[in-house]
């Protein structure tokens, strides 16, 4: 199963502790569709392939109609993504895979293409150009893209090397080589791509992560960081997931956490300083929730 396909999945499951609220999240992701459903608008009142992902898949996990017809119309006129950065190639991939239809075969392999121009010397892959090592977010993007398309990137286990160099002495990972400390989001981009690609997760990186869920709930984007976030929260607790024991450490202080980002608009702030709803944080909390209604 692809890492867009898995996270659906659960986000699908929080409607569970939502309850009535679903219905607000829905509107709230249906008011930031673009005038005639050319994309989602991001933080800016832009229409945006990166927001757009979000805000369909967010919507899908509501199970309410997405205007399917007026965004593969928005998504044509990107072709086959000339002139895109890396992510949002990645994104364009993942739109079209979750609505179905759009890239032709010669399209998709055109698009695999032009990821690879951000592949590193070290065989991973980095979201800046030019960089001679991979990062934990460029090897996980460019590998749920080829997912995506249907495709796997070329030479994958070279992957798994590069994930190596990103190891970190406190057993985590990082985005970049030769740090000491490791990141929650690099350590479960990390052991999710160990899942997908059937390779043993390492206990130490488990008992890191759990180590940066804060008592009173949240995860610490890094050991240290003043306040938990939402983002290195929803994607700890998907890289924690294949473990109920894990899990259910962490299920109670993160519900009162994920409880005190809602907003009755609808949507779910990023941190307790984020003043912005967005799709993509709500789309965050739809996974987070998912996990802790398992």
């Amino acid at each position: 199963m692809s890492f867009r396909l898995e996270m659906l999945q659960v986000a699908r499951v929080a409607p569970k502790l939502l309850g009535e609220s679903a219905d607000l999240v829905a509107e709230f992701l249906q008011s930031r569709l673009a005038p005639g459903g050319a994309g989602f608008l991001d933080r800016a009142e832009r229409p945006d392939l990166y927001y757009t992902v979000f805000g369909i898949e967010g919507l899908m996990a509501l199970q309410k109609e997405v205007p399917k017809e007026a965004l593969r119309a928005w998504l044509t006129t990107f072709g086959d993504g000339e002139g895109l950065d890396f992510v949002h190639i990645s994104c364009l991939a993942r739109c079209w895979a979750t609505i179905g239809g759009g890239l032709t075969d010669t399209q998709k392999q055109t698009l695999a293409g032009r990821l690879e121009a951000w592949r590193t010397p070290d065989g991973g892959y980095h979201q800046s150009p030019g960089r001679k090592n991979g990062s934990a977010y460029g090897c996980l993007i460019a590998f749920g893209a080829y997912q995506d398309m249907g495709l796997l990137p070329p030479d994958a286990m070279s992957i798994a090397k590069c994930m190596d160099s990103l190891e970190t002495p406190d057993g985590a990972w990082s985005n970049e080589p030769g740090l000491t400390l490791g990141s929650t989001t690099a350590t479960s981009a990390m052991l999710s791509l160990y899942r997908t690609m059937q390779v043993p997760a390492p206990p130490a990186a488990i008992d890191w992560l759990l180590r940066q869920c804060l008592p009173a709930g949240g995860f610490l984007a890094v050991p240290g960081a003043p306040i938990p976030d939402l983002l290195s929260t929803a994607v700890a607790l998907h890289a924690l997931s294949s473990s109920a024991e894990a899990i259910a450490k962490v299920r109670e202080p993160c519900l009162d956490f994920i409880d005190s980002l809602w907003s009755a608009a609808g949507g779910f702030h990023g941190n307790w300083t984020d003043d912005t709803l967005d799709p993509e944080y709500t789309y965050y909390g739809l996974l987070a929730l998912g996990h802790l209604a398992l």
